[in-house]
């Protein structure tokens, strides 16, 4: 009997911030858009929305879900799902202007 090769789905969803500069977040399902001002993720809580500046990715653990991410953290704030749409498509706009 042979296993499907998926990753697997996240049930456990954490945020931790450390002083502002570092913030680890479990449960993360998928990253949807990314720049150096703002994540958008989609966690098994909903999407996430990160704001601050100077933001990169540390460690990315796409088997268990988590990712850990450097930067002045500004804010972050769970968006209904109409609201992730919409942000990402205004990202892939500035993208291809």
């Amino acid at each position: 009997m042979e296993q499907a090769n998926t990753p697997l789905i996240p049930s456990n969803h954490e945020v931790k911030i450390i002083d502002r500069r570092e913030i680890h977040i479990s449960g993360v399902k998928k990253i949807n858009s990314f720049d150096h001002e703002e994540f958008l993720l989609e966690t098994t809580m909903g999407v996430l929305l990160l704001k601050g500046s100077g933001l990169e990715i540390l460690k990315l653990d796409t088997h268990d879900g988590n990712v850990w991410i450097k930067g002045k953290i500004n804010s972050y704030q769970y968006l209904e799902k109409n609201q992730g749409k919409a942000k990402e498509e205004s990202f892939m706009a500035k993208l291809f202007k």
